[in-house]
């Protein structure tokens, strides 16, 4: 149990760290709900600035917070983790007002690559899209030295 909560409060302090340095998420209003080894779950609003004619979501803004929920879990261990490869499959838009939720879930993490799955949810828990991301880690660490607090 000791080591969970340890676990979780890395995941918690990589992501910070990350996120106030992360301007295109936060001008979308992502919002960081959960965070844990290898797994994150974030929340976007769609907005009115952020549909096409059709009052729906384009689909490289729910890439966006997919491809963000993704990079938080690959970067939850305090390693520099980059995306190498993804796919996403659109199952219905995201409708203006409606808040969308990203869930993603380490499904392998071997040596330096991962497999994570991301489902992006709308209202009632209906399906918008599903990720697939492959992972890299590269040299270094998340977490500069001293901790989250240092620059």
């Amino acid at each position: 149990m000791a080591n969970e909560t340890a676990d979780k409060a890395l995941a918690w302090d990589c992501a910070r760290h990350l996120f106030d340095r992360d301007q295109a998420s936060r001008a979308l209003g992502m919002e960081i709900i959960d965070m844990g080894p290898g797994f994150a779950r974030l929340t976007m609003a769609v907005r009115e600035d952020m549909v096409n004619g059709h009052a729906i979501a384009h689909g490289g803004l729910i890439f966006s917070l997919a491809d963000s929920a993704f990079a938080f879990a690959c970067n939850s261990y305090d390693r520099n983790t980059v995306a190498q490869g993804c796919s996403i499959d659109f199952v219905r838009p995201g409708k203006l007002g409606e808040r969308l939720e990203a869930v993603a879930e380490e499904r392998a993490r071997g040596g330096r690559t991962g497999v994570y799955d991301v489902t992006v949810f709308g209202a009632e828990q209906q399906v918008v899209a599903y990720f697939r991301g492959k992972c890299y880690e590269i040299r270094g660490r998340v977490l500069p030295p001293g901790g989250a607090g240092q620059v």
